[in-house]
């Protein structure tokens, strides 16, 4: 998928889409040089570091921002579109994703806060419980029953929190079935509510940080553009802003560093005397799962092959049972299963009545219960943009 995906969200008037096409701002290397060391010195003073991110840190990837000179939103204001020509897939993390990873395995960093839908945080390595998305994931689909997340190798062919198809290969309460909650992509449209979870634990560490670092962001969509504010609410909370733009709340940060991204980030690390890593992707392909383009299809492993439809079910029925279980049932049924000679019409609850009966809570009347069915909640805040000029 192309990584203008801003092409699939709903019309939205572009008034309301903040100020675009500012003009850039580069420090003096001089200057620069003197920002990054009070930075670093930030750094090392402070104990718990929070990062907010903005599209500005993937330029540099091949992905264009929204506001800048060539920017999505400022190019559809002349009547024009991006000149792109990578994909989502191809894009790999930055030198300042792979800096905060770095930074995150060492507990410098204690959070971040990302108004991406490119992934690549993630893709990076870094941990998905230290990281809001709040506008999404292009490479993440989410159960509507359950809430489970699903990382994919490759882009959700669907956006705007539509159904793609999939069902959830999560396990039941009972744990003899799976949920099988219809899955959709977690890309919000203009005035979607951002996933509450998400929210909620970005309020909670930007108000717990003592210094909050914005990078490549204008902070002009709300409420993501606000939550830095809450550290300075904090007593002794310092902000800082590193963008090539004027922000909205230039005059609040504690430094304020007009430059690339990720020059400034290879300035930090240098500083703290730490290498930035290469990008290792199996991190993230750990992660994944891989789902069929159509419908749900779960391949049988390399010892069911061969085996009847109606024995790989036995098989996986098996396998769900505790230990102690499955010595019990097993005794139970084998004179039955003995005593048939075509296994394919032999029914799973006539070969093992007694013991689906003992899971069920040893009654004949008992239900077996799904998980409450529950659609993605979020907080009525919506994805918009502060009036107020800047």
């Amino acid at each position: 998928m192309s990584v203008n995906y801003a092409a699939g969200l709903s019309n939205f008037p572009h008034i309301h889409k903040g100020r675009v096409g500012l003009p850039e701002i580069f420090d003096e290397p001089d200057v620069l040089d003197e920002k990054i060391t009070e930075l670093v010195n930030l750094i090392k003073t402070s104990k718990y570091i929070v990062f907010h991110t903005g599209a500005g840190i993937s330029t540099t990837a091949g992905i264009p921002d929204f506001r800048g000179p060539k920017g999505v939103w400022t190019l559809e204001s002349k009547g024009l579109s991006p000149q792109v020509n990578i994909d989502f897939d191809e894009a790999i993390p930055t030198k300042t994703h792979r800096a905060i990873l770095a930074l995150q395995k060492l507990g410098i960093v204690k959070y971040v806060v990302s108004q991406n839908i490119d992934g690549l945080h993630l893709r990076s390595g870094y941990p998905r419980c230290q990281l809001s998305e709040l506008h999404g994931n292009m490479f993440v689909e989410k159960c509507e029953k359950c809430g489970h997340e699903y990382y994919r190798r490759s882009p959700v062919s669907t956006m705007t929190q539509k159904r793609t198809g999939n069902l959830c290969l999560q396990k039941g309460k009972r744990g003899l079935t799976n949920c099988r909650g219809k899955l959709r992509d977690t890309i919000l449209d203009w005035e979607d509510s951002l996933p509450y979870g998400d929210l909620e634990n970005a309020e909670k560490h930007s108000k717990k940080a003592d210094l909050s670092i914005c990078l490549g962001t204008t902070l002009q969509i709300v409420p993501s553009g606000k939550l830095p504010l809450f550290t300075l609410k904090n007593k002794g909370g310092r902000m800082v802003i590193v963008n090539l733009q004027k922000t909205k709340y230039d005059k609040k940060a504690d430094i304020l560093i007009h430059s690339y991204v990720d020059d400034v980030m290879v300035g930090v690390m240098k500083g703290l005397g730490l290498e930035i890593p290469e990008y290792n992707k199996e991190l993230y392909l750990s992660i994944t799962t891989r789902f069929p383009d159509e419908k749900l299809k779960i391949e049988p492993k390399e010892e069911q092959k061969g085996m009847t439809e109606t024995e790989q079910r036995i098989g996986q029925l098996d396998s769900s049972i505790k230990t102690e279980q499955k010595s019990e049932l097993i005794n139970e049924t084998t004179e039955e299963i003995l005593n048939h000679s075509n296994l394919g019409h032999i029914s799973i609850h006539q070969l093992s009545e007694n013991g689906v009966k003992k899971l069920n809570g040893n009654s004949s009347n008992s239900k077996r219960t799904l998980p409450d069915e529950k659609l993605n909640e979020g907080l009525t805040k919506h994805v918009k943009l502060e009036e107020k000029d800047f």
